[in-house]
């Protein structure tokens, strides 16, 4: 199962939890069975179809490019970080 890491500003909505084990494809799966577990974190991961435009997400240590379509394995480990942006 892949390890989920919780961002600290997020862990409210999970009573304090910051990591979870899961079975998902890709991080649509990854925040929608979130969701199930964690009412309310989906709108804080996700916006309509995408990522949430202040998040980026890393997995294996890699970010990537491809947003909720991203896949996971089931050893990955996938962190939710916020987005670097600048000028």
């Amino acid at each position: 199962m892949a390890t989920v890491f919780i961002p600290a500003q997020m862990s409210d909505t999970t009573g304090g939890v910051r990591e979870v084990s899961l079975a998902a494809a890709n991080v649509r799966e990854v925040v929608a069975q979130l969701e199930e577990r964690f009412p309310g974190i989906g709108a804080r991961l996700q916006k309509g179809d995408a990522l949430a435009p202040t998040l980026q997400v890393s997995i294996d240590g890699v970010l990537s490019t491809k947003g909720l379509r991203s896949a996971v394995g089931p050893e990955s480990e996938v962190h939710f970080l916020p987005a670097m942006v600048g000028g």
